[in-house]
């Protein structure tokens, strides 16, 4: 899934099976940037990528303690990563309140996946995967674009 993308996901299992399909590429030191509105389905897409890289825990939305560590478990297409899943949305982009994070650390040894982290951790790896969400107003029904960005 190296090229651009673009999809429609009318359902929350729809959302989550897009991030299985996302982890399949992703390995340890990369970093994935989730952008999109309350409700766009960031929390969900983490817990498809979770579950795509094998690791271990409950995924939810780590608002109130910004970072959330997961464990490497088993992974049916490649070898056994970690994932630290960070909400962004409290951080102002200051640089001390980010290296306190030392997420930096992180992307050598993890999947990195941050939640409202555009404009605030692209610095941290050459490149990353930006996945914007979307939601239409009224309704359940999501869209998603994603591609690498160096």
């Amino acid at each position: 899934m190296a090229d651009p993308g673009y999809r429609v996901l009318p359902t929350v299992a729809d959302t989550e099976a897009l991030g299985r399909e996302l982890a399949t590429d992703l390995r340890a030191g990369d970093l994935v940037v989730l952008d999109g509105p309350l409700g766009a389905g960031k929390t969900a897409l983490t817990r498809g990528i979770a579950e795509g890289l094998g690791v271990q825990g409950r995924v939810s939305s780590p608002t109130f303690i910004i970072a959330r560590q997961h464990r490497a478990g088993q992974r049916a297409d490649g070898p056994p990563v970690p994932m630290v899943h960070v909400d962004a949305y409290r951080l102002t982009g200051d640089l001390d309140e980010l290296d306190a994070l030392d997420l930096d650390t992180d992307l050598h040894q993890a999947v990195v996946v941050v939640e409202w982290g555009r404009g605030v951790v692209e610095h941290l790896a050459e490149r990353h995967l930006r996945v914007v969400l979307s939601r239409a107003p009224d309704s359940d029904v999501r869209t998603a674009s994603w591609e690498w960005v160096n």
